[in-house]
């Protein structure tokens, strides 16, 4: 999953070259040459705040590539350029930025293609894995990858897939997020489960069936021996627990 503070990351694009982070934003039209010394410093203020603030601990090595306004563009001079990010959107992977002018004879808007890139240790396949196999330490080895690369968050902790189940067929060379592994089932639709409730003072144990199959952690519905149908939580003993 990313980390918060790559949804931070807005006011400008930004390069990690020998240590520093540098002003990155390449534009395409000449208008511009004026506000590079303001931007700068506005980016480079708002960097310095942000590692302060202990970003400097990400294990991730940032990289962000950002495109080129349209040559053909003619944009007024601007005594106040501001950056945003379009609503739903945000830097990780391709994305894109946006530039107003808010003080100036003319405003205008316009929006830079922007890439994302977050190295970072990752679990990589060294073959293929099908789909509802168990994966084992020995499915994958570590290696950097790209964490942006994808929508779907990298699982960096072996506790987190050793023991699931490829969600789908898996390639060898991909490295293992979310998407791909779930909890092993349990049980299947149909099978005699025993389901739980605990209170202040009280404990209770009864039998009733399954109406669908169920993983640890899962939310499943059971049918009770009097025809009572409830719900309860997958523990990682098969149980149901309650909550009454």
């Amino acid at each position: 999953m990313p980390h918060p503070f790559f949804d931070r990351l807005r006011p400008m694009g930004l390069v990690r070259v020998a240590g520093t982070w540098v002003f990155a934003l390449l534009l395409g039209s000449g208008a511009w040459a004026q506000d590079a010394a303001t931007l700068t410093q506005i980016t480079q203020s708002w960097i310095d705040s942000s590692l302060r603030g202990g970003a400097q601990q990400l294990p991730l090595r940032m990289e962000v590539e950002v495109g080129e306004l349209d040559p053909r563009l003619r944009l007024a001079p601007c005594a106040r350029v501001e950056p945003y990010l379009p609503a739903g959107s945000r830097l990780w992977g391709r994305t894109r930025l946006g530039l107003r002018c808010t003080e100036g004879a003319t405003r205008w808007n316009v929006f830079l293609p922007v890439t994302v890139k977050a190295f970072g240790p990752a679990w990589v396949l060294t073959g293929n894995v099908s789909s509802g196999a168990v994966l084992t330490q020995a499915d994958a080895t570590e290696a950097e990858i790209d964490w942006a690369a994808e929508a779907s968050s990298v699982v960096a902790d072996p506790s987190l897939w050793v023991g699931q189940v490829a969600a789908r067929p898996l390639q060898a060379g991909q490295a293992l997020r979310q998407s791909m592994v779930r909890a092993p089932k349990l049980f299947q639709a149909g099978a005699q489960v025993r389901v739980s409730a605990q209170g202040v003072g009280y404990a209770v144990s009864a039998g009733g069936q399954a109406l669908s199959a169920g993983s640890v952690g899962q939310t499943v519905r059971v049918r009770m021996d009097n025809g009572k149908v409830i719900s309860g939580v997958v523990d990682e003993n098969g149980t149901i627990a309650v909550n009454l």
